[in-house]
């Protein structure tokens, strides 16, 4: 009997078009959890540095266990403006990531990477400047064991699935993982829900009831009176 082929390698999505790039960056992951938690990815995924935002076209990895043999090989191809978000098929223990990939990742010029488990070689990564969300750190490695795994293929990251071609927005409070066909009106809905957030600031600044501005207020006193109806 034919063994199944250890390694599937699909081909890489189409790049997201720069309006939508241009757009997602200036829009906030707790915006869009207002409206689409659903996409937002589990929180245990941090960034190494809170500073750092990070817009691009998701290339998904899966690789099991002990062994980055797969990683190693898709650094090459990969492309400026994508983000590598590698589901590790629960694994919490191996460290996929470290000083070595990172300097590949930015030789290929990619955007950051997101993965579902830890990375090593902190103070490296941080120096370096690459953007990278994980579930922490391990001193625990991975080898090249040949075990095989999967490029392009839909896979599970922080809870939610994501699939090759998704538009990832990732910043300080979490990582967001955008079907492409719903990409520009959520971004579109999260720009205004922000304008209206600032307006709310200007506000409160300048003296006035956080409630009276945002409607809990009126909220609370209609409840109060229907509480008084016979």
């Amino acid at each position: 009997m034919d063994q199944l082929p250890r390694y599937r390698l699909n081909a890489h999505p189409d790049p997201l078009p720069e309006a939508l790039v241009h757009a997602l960056g200036r829009v906030e992951t707790s915006t869009l959890g207002h409206g689409v938690p659903w996409h937002l990815m589990a929180r245990a995924i941090r960034p190494l540095d809170p500073g750092q935002r990070l817009v691009g076209t998701a290339v998904t990895l899966a690789i099991p266990g002990a062994d980055s043999t797969l990683l190693h090989h898709v650094l090459a191809g990969l492309r400026p403006g994508d983000v590598l978000v590698i589901d590790r098929l629960g694994d919490t223990r191996h460290a996929c990531w470290g000083g070595i990939v990172t300097a590949a990742a930015q030789r290929a010029g990619i955007a950051g990477a997101i993965i579902d488990g830890p990375c090593t070689d902190l103070p490296e990564i941080r120096a370096s400047g690459f953007p990278l969300w994980c579930t922490g750190t391990s001193p625990v490695t991975t080898r090249l064991l040949d075990w095989g795994g999967r490029l392009n293929a839909p896979v599970a990251c922080g809870g939610i699935v994501v699939a090759p071609g998704d538009a990832i927005v990732a910043d300080a409070d979490g990582v967001l993982a955008l079907p492409r066909g719903e990409a520009l009106a959520a971004a579109e809905w999260a720009l205004g829900v922000q304008a209206f957030a600032a307006d709310l600031l200007a506000g409160v600044r300048q003296g006035q009831a956080l409630g009276d501005l945002s409607g809990a207020s009126r909220l609370v006193r209609a409840g109060c009176r229907a509480g008084h109806a016979h």
